[in-house]
């Protein structure tokens, strides 16, 4: 189903970023983290260049903390950070500009972060073998101010018409626009990032309770799926409302610290009922957005 509009009125910018090491900003002299469990770990976190894991992968199982799929971005310093987290949309189109793999064209997949927030950007892999740690990126960010002719109610978020276009959509017996996911958070699984601003970002999946994932069947969610949030209001902060919906993606891994599981990237949100979901198996972006691997 196409939804009508004001693509025709957006304007398309630049926003830039270098890549980042790997657990940016950087590792303490104490580096280990606390499980759950109170146990403490040290596995690779988010950032830096990532070789082996992709969208489309699995997002539980790694060795990792929260990986990010692909190739981390950053601005230069907060301010500029901010814009690029904010203004870039997933499903736009990034190119690198400096080093071996100038020239490679990739895409926007994710958010992540609220003090370091990085973009995450998917590379085909043999590009990533040529890219370094500070090699410019510049993004075409095309879809900030995307509205919907027909629900003004709906607020996007991050999304651009690129996306919008490929996601599954029908209108539900009531008129409103329902979007097709993979499944469905509940809002007592929403972990880190609630009462943040939604304007760029992540919101994680709490996944210590691994009965109650594999109970709403979110156990073997993949990075890229697309993903409902129950009773979850991400207008301009993200906290529980009855009613409320997000659509999000799944942009980064799962983690073994409490509060986290998979990040996601909230595209869509409305109160009162105005959003609905559908389930629509194996809907990710990769295959949306026709990804190489």
């Amino acid at each position: 189903m196409s939804v009508r509009t004001n693509e025709a009125d957006l304007v398309c910018v630049s926003a830039g970023g270098q890549i980042v090491h790997s657990s940016f900003p950087g590792l303490p002299a104490e580096p280990y983290r606390l499980s759950a469990e109170g146990r403490p770990f040290l596995l690779p976190t988010f950032g830096g260049i990532v070789y082996n894991v992709s969208v489309g992968d699995r997002a539980f199982g790694w060795a990792a903390d929260c990986i990010h799929p692909g190739v981390s971005i950053r601005g230069a310093d907060d301010l500029k950070n901010r814009g690029l987290n904010v203004f870039a949309c997933v499903g736009n189109e990034a190119v690198v500009m400096t080093g071996r793999a100038a020239g490679t064209r990739g895409v926007v997949t994710g958010k992540s972060g609220r003090f370091a927030e990085q973009l995450i950007v998917h590379f085909p892999r043999e590009s990533r073998l040529l890219m370094a740690v500070g090699d410019a990126i510049v993004v075409r960010a095309l879809g900030t101010g995307l509205k919907l002719a027909d629900h003004p109610e709906i607020q996007l978020k991050g999304l651009s018409p690129r996306l919008l276009s490929a996601l599954p959509t029908r209108l539900g017996n009531d008129g409103r626009l329902e979007v097709g996911v993979t499944a469905t958070v509940p809002p007592h699984l929403v972990g880190a990032g609630a009462g943040l601003t939604s304007e760029g970002g992540s919101l994680h999946i709490q996944s210590s309770d691994k009965a109650e994932l594999e109970r709403f069947g979110l156990d073997d969610l993949r990075l890229g799926d697309v993903v409902a949030v129950a009773d979850t209001d991400s207008r301009y902060n993200h906290g529980y409302l009855r009613g409320a919906m997000g659509i999000g993606v799944v942009g980064q891994g799962d983690g073994p610290r409490a509060g986290y599981g998979p990040g996601l990237t909230i595209l869509l949100t409305a109160p009162d009922e105005r959003l609905g979901a559908f389930e629509a198996a194996g809907t990710n972006i990769r295959t949306l957005l026709d990804l190489e691997p």
